[in-house]
């Protein structure tokens, strides 16, 4: 186990200094701006395009860190075990959760991000967590729901609609 927390961390943490490094990138719509000049507040405007990328890589860089240090130091739960990395019951989740985030990235190309996120949400609080479904339905739908006020209405991020993009034109005429 102490192998695979400190590969992990390890492959986590180059991975946040990837995305620090291409979060800092000129915008596409300014490419002579020097690197990392968008990771800032900038004045008159708000947020920079990088600055949540490259703040919440910073902190899972962070994490990593500690993650690491604290597998070093052998004073994590995983760090002490001798035991193999995956049991079959790991196994068997790691498949069932994979396989649902593989289903959910398709499915976005056809119902959109919010129908995704619905149907993905209903197959992982159903079969992986076994939840009622009166819970299942309202966190189903309550996610998909506060994602739309977010991304495409506080934020002005449109992501991907699918084939249930008509439903969304009444909402557009309301909320933008």
């Amino acid at each position: 186990m102490r192998t695979a927390e400190m590969t992990t961390a390890g492959l986590l943490a180059l991975f946040s200094l990837y995305l620090m490094w291409i979060s800092g990138a000129p915008p596409a719509w300014n490419p002579s701006a020097p690197r990392f000049a968008n990771i800032g507040m900038i004045e008159g405007e708000g947020p920079g395009s990088g600055f949540w990328p490259f703040w919440l890589s910073l902190v899972m860089f962070l994490c990593c860190l500690w993650i690491g240090w604290n597998g070093w130091r052998r004073k994590s739960g995983p760090s002490r075990q001798e035991g193999p990395f995956l049991d079959a019951h790991s196994w068997r989740t790691v498949i069932l959760v994979g396989g649902g985030v593989v289903g959910f990235w398709g499915l976005i190309y056809v119902l959109g991000f919010y129908g995704a996120i619905f149907v993905f949400m209903t197959y992982y609080m159903l079969v992986i967590g076994r939840h009622s479904l009166g819970l299942t339905l309202a966190i189903a739908t309550a996610l998909p729901v506060v994602s739309f006020f977010f991304f495409d209405v506080a934020m002005r991020i449109v992501l991907p609609k699918g084939y249930l993009e008509p439903l969304f034109i009444p909402l557009y005429a309301v909320f933008l």
